[in-house]
């Protein structure tokens, strides 16, 4: 994509809409609500304490309280809107946020409030690998979400993203320390053969702010991907060319190894050791089936270039910065310098 994501947007084709977010705080939404408002958009996030909700986005944006587990709030925040995005998703269970509950039941209150209180259009984010028949909970419950969207009475559109990248993700950012601080090798669970399609966060959210423009694309559903097939492995070596450890090796540990580490974190998040769990035994289960999709359709609806993954990984990985999530997203994010020592 070219640098058109630093200025305002000009020349978008339907009348500014009002628009609830939900999941407008998170990474990708507050990539997508940023991407809204140069569009001119009316764009509120769903918070359910809006309040402590601090202002990630490179303007004031309205927070309203509404929790998508709370129907009656959902309905209130939904009142006078055009549209609905929901983004609202989670990666590990914690407590009551079951992956059934943030997926199933929650994609089930959203379409319900928008259909109450007249909100036609809905934008549902997915997942690549959504299925009944998924190896992990994670992916079969992103199907039952879409099933709940696709039987409303709604204009629906669902995007099925793959693994997403950009400033304040949680892969990359997630690996690329590895890779940096591991002083001998890189380790990698199993065989490191898995096949994702990394798409950029700017990508994610052009094609959702297409969407409203296009009303071609209701009804349907859109697997989205970067251009770039890779590995597992592949991956792993794209970040270590980016971070400057290009030659440090891989060293693949079995899979047991692995649920080992993962029940381990999980354990400490449960007892409130660790925010979140770097690796679950749910995640381990997605490895054994690739994370690709046919994006064809994709790329002839929504114009554009789309980001390469080691471009992207250049703009956040690179330079002596390094991003902090809590200044804020998109492109213009405060950065915070780090000390560099370089020997020439």
């Amino acid at each position: 994509m070219t640098r058109s994501d630093s200025i305002p947007e000009t020349g978008h084709l339907t009348p500014a809409m009002k628009i609830l977010v939900t999941g407008g705080t998170g990474f990708v939404g507050t990539h997508l609500v940023n991407a809204l408002l140069r569009r001119g958009h009316d764009v509120a996030a769903l918070a359910r304490r809006p309040d402590r909700a601090r202002n990630r986005y490179n303007r004031p944006v309205e927070r309203v309280r509404g929790d998508v587990l709370d129907a009656p709030s959902l309905l209130a925040a939904v009142a006078g809107r055009d549209a609905v995005i929901h983004l609202v998703g989670i990666v590990h269970e914690q407590g009551a946020q079951t992956f059934d509950r943030m997926h199933r039941q929650a994609a089930e209150n959203v379409a319900a409030a928008a259909s109450g209180a007249g909100a036609r259009r809905l934008l549902h984010m997915s997942a690549m690998g959504a299925s009944d028949d998924a190896p992990s909970e994670y992916s079969r419950s992103k199907a039952a979400g879409e099933h709940a969207v696709a039987q409303s009475d709604l204009d629906w559109t669902i995007f099925r993203p793959s693994i997403v990248f950009g400033p304040g993700d949680g892969f990359v950012s997630l690996l690329a320390p590895i890779v940096r601080k591991n002083p001998i090798f890189i380790p990698v669970i199993g065989r490191g053969e898995t096949r994702f399609q990394p798409v950029s966060v700017y990508d994610v959210a052009r094609v959702f702010a297409d969407a409203l423009e296009k009303p071609e694309t209701i009804g349907k559903t859109f697997e989205v991907g970067g251009p770039d097939v890779l590995t597992l492995n592949e991956i792993y070596r794209e970040i270590a060319t980016v971070v400057g450890k290009p030659r440090k090796p891989l060293v693949h540990l079995p899979l047991w190894w692995g649920r080992l580490l993962a029940r381990l974190f999980e354990s400490f998040a449960r007892r409130g050791w660790i925010a979140h769990p770097p690796l679950t035994r749910d995640q381990l289960k997605s490895l054994s089936r690739d994370n690709v999709g046919d994006v064809s359709e994709t790329v002839a609806v929504f114009d554009g270039e789309w980001r390469e993954f080691r471009s992207g990984l250049r703009e956040y990985l690179t330079g002596g910065m390094e991003h902090d999530p809590r200044s804020g997203f998109g492109s213009e994010v405060e950065m915070k310098p780090v000390k560099v020592l370089r020997i020439r």
